[in-house]
């Protein structure tokens, strides 16, 4: 049980730390799109597209940079008395508080499938069956099939229009990861609680 245990954290942090490290160059894709924003303003004719570009990125690099902050510890916390407790202590209640994180980042996952799911035209309450009939139908008959399977597709309601089912799909990737990474932190808690490091 070890082994998986031990199989599991380092595959988890591994793809979690490598993709934190592509994603925070994203950082400069966004300075790149908004210095070409202002650019555009001052001596061309203002582009339509930048504004929801930068902010599509901005999504991208906080979220999908959501999971390897998880593994870094970089996210707040009050340290008043964390910093003074012994190591031992300390994973007893970060064994404890990563509960509510889980809970938060379904509740999270709920939500993003739910509003993936209407921007892919589907109106109802079940996401899904939805996503399953969608996996059904593209592996059975191919995109034309899929494409029958979702309905109206959901667009920003701005002057360039770009579709929303891209990033809201990212936003749902980020929340899942996430989530694997707090079952990470989770499994490496309890085995500091035992006395051993993973």
């Amino acid at each position: 049980m070890r082994s998986v245990a031990r199989g599991y954290v380092r595959t988890v942090d591994r793809f979690n730390a490598g993709l934190g490290r592509v994603v925070m160059f994203g950082l400069f894709a966004m300075m790149g799109v908004l210095l070409w924003s202002s650019a555009s303003k001052t001596f061309f004719n203002p582009s339509l597209w930048t504004l929801e570009v930068a902010q599509f990125l901005m999504v991208g690099y906080y979220i999908l940079g959501g999971p390897w902050s998880i593994q870094l510890g970089s996210n707040v916390r009050m340290d008043l008395f964390y910093s003074a407790w012994s190591p031992r202590r300390k994973a007893w209640f970060d064994a404890f508080t990563v509960f509510v994180l889980m809970f938060y980042l379904c509740v999270l996952i709920w939500g993003a499938l739910s509003s993936t799911a209407y921007s892919l035209g589907h109106f109802g309450t079940e996401p899904f069956v939805f996503f399953k009939d969608l996996i059904v139908a593209f592996v059975t008959g191919g995109p034309d099939a899929a494409g029958e399977v979702i309905g109206y597709v959901e667009r920003s309601p701005t002057a360039w229009r770009p579709y929303l089912w891209p990033v809201k799909f990212v936003m749902l990737l980020g929340f899942f990861l996430m989530l694997l990474q707090a079952i990470s932190e989770l499994v490496k808690d309890i085995a500091r609680i035992n006395g051993e490091e993973l």
